[in-house]
């Protein structure tokens, strides 16, 4: 397989073992019916909206691009009775990933690859669900990431795709007075571009896929950031320990910010399904 490597591999690398403690097992976003919810259930539902979706049958065959530690592709194994390959450009994840599907005895219904969302090399139609959850927005190619997909599903298979977007465009004098606050950011998370929900109905569509769902979970998805502010303070010794504390320090910034920017209007959070013509 030809190499593939830029910018998040080398950052999930360094914080996926602190992220388990600050994001919770899941390592993604909740979906919350109340403020005070516990993180681990409100990220829970997310994975289960996804799941209904996608309309999972059992031993499909599944890719899960960006499959961080592989809690959803255990998840999906375990309760869809469905077989996932998950990717991601993160070494460290994909060892963790192995070594928690072993554990759990999944080994043959759950694998793991080294390999780029954008650029996978798996021949066509060899997957019937794609499940693409907040890997995108650290992707420079949103839409080479799409038209995978889709090259990889099956006809009358589905993916289903969750991540943060882009509410509003932003002027560049409003970039150039607030760069100190995407610096933050880009130093916890990543290089990331968010893109609005309508983009990626757009590449959807382009890609020949027909949409079935678009919703936008911004306001479910906002108690988020006081839930990894409390697991920050939790775990501080633990995190430190992993990543250093002016790495803990931008984190919580981030949280202080990505929340200012959700109540704001200019992000927030978005979840689409489209499937492909049979």
């Amino acid at each position: 397989m030809t190499e593939h490597s830029y910018q998040p591999a080398d950052h999930y690398d360094r914080v996926t073992r602190a992220w388990g403690l600050l994001l919770g097992a899941e390592l993604h976003y909740g979906v919350f019916e109340g403020a005070d919810e516990p993180l681990d259930e409100a990220t829970h539902r997310l994975t289960e909206r996804m799941a209904a979706a996608a309309r999972f049958e059992p031993d499909l065959r599944v890719l899960d691009v960006g499959c961080g530690t592989g809690a959803q592709a255990r998840y999906l194994a375990t309760e869809q009775g469905v077989r996932v390959t998950g990717i991601t450009t993160s070494s460290v994840g994909v060892d963790i990933a192995r070594e928690r599907t072993a554990e759990a005895g999944l080994d043959d219904r759950v694998g793991f690859e080294v390999r780029d969302g954008t650029d996978n090399e798996f021949p066509d139609a060899s997957f019937d669900r794609v499940w693409i959850l907040e890997s995108s927005h650290l992707m420079p190619h949103r839409d080479r990431l799409v038209s995978e997909a889709a090259r990889v599903l099956a006809p009358g298979g589905r993916v289903v795709w969750c991540d943060i977007v882009r509410h509003r465009e932003i002027p560049f004098l409003e970039l150039r007075d607030r760069r100190e606050e995407f610096a933050t950011l880009r130093a916890a998370f990543g290089d990331a571009r968010m893109e609005p929900l309508a983009s990626y109905v757009s590449w959807f569509e382009d890609a020949g896929l027909t949409v079935e769902v678009a919703e936008d979970l911004t306001e479910a998805t906002l108690p988020t950031f006081e839930a990894w502010r409390t697991n920050a303070e939790q775990h501080r010794d633990q995190v430190i320990d992993l990543i250093g504390e002016s790495s803990l320090e931008e984190f919580v910034r981030s949280c202080d910010i990505l929340e200012s920017l959700w109540r704001e209007g200019t992000f927030g959070y978005g979840m689409a399904a489209a499937s492909k013509p049979t």
